[in-house]
């Protein structure tokens, strides 16, 4: 599983990327990497993934999911990004440039053709050249959307923010002097849009570098971008510390040769304290990197794990916890549940 840790380590989480985990059968543990449309690594049962490829690809987020009759659990690691940009002055350009230098989609709109062409010429993936409401219709958002509003004026600026508080995302920014900012907010919130996400809105846009050309602005704004999306992006997949005491990266060298299992939560039913793609590296002397949240859950997982690492069977196997009432309460699963956790030997 080294080679598979070294490569997600890599991984350009910028754009689609799905392993497949096969639950069930001879060759539970079998994995794939689906990366661009391919099987970009396999561990197993490579014809079973290559001949699903297109059902494998079909994948949205993250959970257990029936393929060709067969259980698997995919996990996402990386999904496309977009940067959906409102005003295409010289500060947009220079943001769709940005943008597009580290890989990001790249939406613009603007109302006025002259300026919509010169956000095509910097690179813009899609142009929307018409009144920003009617644009922002044609755009659903979503957790992996970021809005930036650079228009020229606070009467566009408004219209922006109304449509955009009411669609999923992940990041809204909004340049502007902190008088054109406060009067925009107050409006709104008059209007009834939700404060809690107006307090949510980055401005002044961009971290604070005393940017004053558009260029320099652009940077500031993307480097606040790429700072919520890699915060984001560290609540998935596996932590800097389980890759470092699987690859012998930095400080972890010396667990490399430890006999370990990789636990993962793949699914729950009712409420639990960690969601599902949580993991926990259990070391052979019962030691943990990271946690699955605590508790009699993980005590249980841990003694599993140490009874696995005492034999020689080098299978993955599922584990069920099942929480009664009085158990669940103690964990804080107010309603009790079941988890299905996924132990692999790294």
């Amino acid at each position: 599983m080294k080679e598979l840790f070294d490569i997600v380590s890599e991984l350009n989480l910028n754009h689609d990327s799905f392993l497949f985990t096969l639950l069930d059968g001879e060759y539970c543990g079998a994995k794939a990497l689906v990366y661009g449309g391919a099987v970009s690594w396999c561990s197993g049962e490579e014809a079973f993934f290559e001949e699903h490829l297109e059902e494998l690809s079909g994948a949205e987020d993250t959970g257990i999911r029936t393929v060709g009759g067969r259980r698997l659990y995919a996990e996402r690691f990386g999904r496309e990004k977009q940067v959906v940009i409102c005003g295409a002055g010289h500060v947009g350009a220079a943001i769709t440039t940005a943008a597009k230098f580290i890989g990001l989609r790249v939406t613009a709109i603007d109302d006025r053709p002259m300026f919509a062409d010169a956000a095509r010429d910097a690179g813009a993936d899609q142009v929307i050249c018409d009144d920003f409401v009617e644009a922002l219709k044609e755009i659903p958002g979503g957790s992996d959307t970021y809005f930036v509003i650079v228009t020229r004026g606070h009467r566009w600026d408004q219209e922006c923010l109304r449509e955009i508080a009411k669609k999923p995302h992940a990041y809204i920014g909004l340049m502007g002097s902190r008088r054109r900012v406060k009067f925009v907010k107050e409006a709104l919130a008059e209007e009834g849009i939700s404060k809690e996400v107006l307090d949510r809105v980055y401005t002044p846009i961009g971290l604070n570098i005393g940017g004053e050309t558009p260029e320099e602005i652009a940077v500031s704004v993307i480097a606040e971008i790429i700072e919520v999306k890699n915060k984001k992006q560290k609540q998935y997949g596996f932590s800097e510390d389980i890759l470092d005491a699987v690859t012998g990266e930095h400080h972890h060298e010396a667990l490399m040769e430890k006999k370990k299992i990789l636990s993962t939560i793949i699914s729950r039913k009712g409420s639990a304290p960690r969601d599902v793609g949580t993991k926990m590296l259990v070391l052979e002397d019962g030691s943990c990197i990271d946690t699955i949240g605590g508790g009699c859950v993980e005590a249980d997982v841990i003694r599993k794990c140490r009874e696995l690492l005492l034999t020689d069977t080098p299978q993955a196997q599922v584990m069920h916890v099942d929480l009664t009432a009085e158990e669940a309460e103690e964990e804080g699963m107010v309603c009790g549940g079941v988890l299905e956790v996924l132990l692999e030997r790294v």
